[in-house]
């Protein structure tokens, strides 16, 4: 056991007997002991002549334990931005106040940070502070859904682009999504697609709704995922596909989007059975083949011959050329 280890995970004894027997520290002593808040492991290393540097701080910081930030600050330890964006992260209020009452740097990073994960009173903090800010704030904010934070920071002139439009549809966000659309924020081409792939149909719905254009991408990508809700909605209402939606839902294995996708006209090629077979999802390739779908089957017979597909594939192979006995 090396002693950042055990200044991590283990009792003050199982440190001091560690180094008194030779085992070797280093800055990760410190950093651990302040990432746990055990202020005694911190304080023994110290005054043990053990290194550290401005991770200590920002370990203390980002897990709220004010009592090590204050003792390595006013020992002399050094610290940096990630000081002050680690409590934000977290939420941890007093260890960002102290850290700034005390010089301590800060940058963007803070308010982005308070705003992934929802800390709006650290967001506030910052930002009336003094703290800088830019489109990150909002975009992370629209990522896990703070719609709080996005609202706060916009009414505070907060710049924006496309990015907080595209997390809130992509990670299914529709409040956020609606708040940035009507306040201005505009719409990404990519919108569609994206809330596609990740099966968020409120969010395709209220894109399309709103203007956002989309093309075969959006049931290429939900055919690709399994999204089979948006593929319907994207198809019934005038969304156009081509043969990379086949071949995507079959590569994935995606059997009910395959089987709608032909049962409506969507026209499939080679690449539909051939990506089938090479990823071994035998019941698209079987679905596909059976319905006349063309077939490498000399190149694309399966990944291995001990797949299913390659079987199927040896089985179609000998009908058409049967062996015949040597005279």
């Amino acid at each position: 056991m090396t002693c950042s280890n055990a200044a991590l995970n283990s009792h003050l004894e199982c440190v001091k007997y560690a180094r008194e027997n030779g085992c070797p520290w280093d800055k990760n002593t410190c950093s651990n002991a302040a990432l746990k808040g055990h202020l005694d492991r911190l304080t023994y290393a110290r005054e043990n002549g053990c290194p550290w540097d401005e991770k200590t701080c920002s370990d203390a910081a980002l897990n709220g334990h004010l009592e090590c930030l204050a003792y390595a600050w006013e020992n002399g330890c050094p610290w940096d931005e990630n000081t002050c964006s680690n409590a934000a992260l977290n939420g941890h209020l007093e260890c960002l106040k102290y850290a700034r009452e005390n010089g301590c740097p800060w940058d963007e990073k803070t308010c982005s940070d308070a705003a992934l994960n929802g800390h709006l009173e650290c967001m506030t903090y910052a930002w009336e502070n003094g703290c800088p800010w830019n489109g990150k704030t909002c975009s992370d904010a629209a990522l896990n859904g703070h719609l709080d934070c996005l609202t706060y920071a916009r009414e505070h002139q907060c710049p924006w682009d496309k990015r907080t439009c595209i997390n809130a549809a992509k990670y299914g966000h529709l409040e956020c999504l609606k708040y940035a659309w009507e306040n201005g924020c505009r719409l990404d081409r990519d919108m569609c697609s994206i809330a596609a792939w990740n099966g968020h149909l409120e969010c395709l719905k209220y894109a399309r709704e709103n203007g956002c254009p989309w093309d075969e991408e959006t049931c290429s990508f939900a055919a690709y995922f399994g999204q089979l809700d948006c593929l319907k909605y994207a198809r019934e209402n005038g969304c156009p596909w081509d043969e990379e939606t086949c071949s995507n839902a079959a590569f994935r294995g995606h059997l009910e989007c395959l089987k709608y996708a032909r049962e409506n006209g969507c026209p499939w090629n080679i690449d539909t059975c051939n990506m089938a077979a090479r990823r071994d999802q035998f019941e698209c390739l079987v679905y596909a083949y059976e319905r006349g779908c063309p077939w490498d089957i000399v190149n694309n017979s399966g990944s291995s011959r001990n797949s299913k597909c390659f079987e199927y594939a040896s089985k179609i192979w000998s009908q058409y050329y049967p062996r015949t006995s040597e005279n």
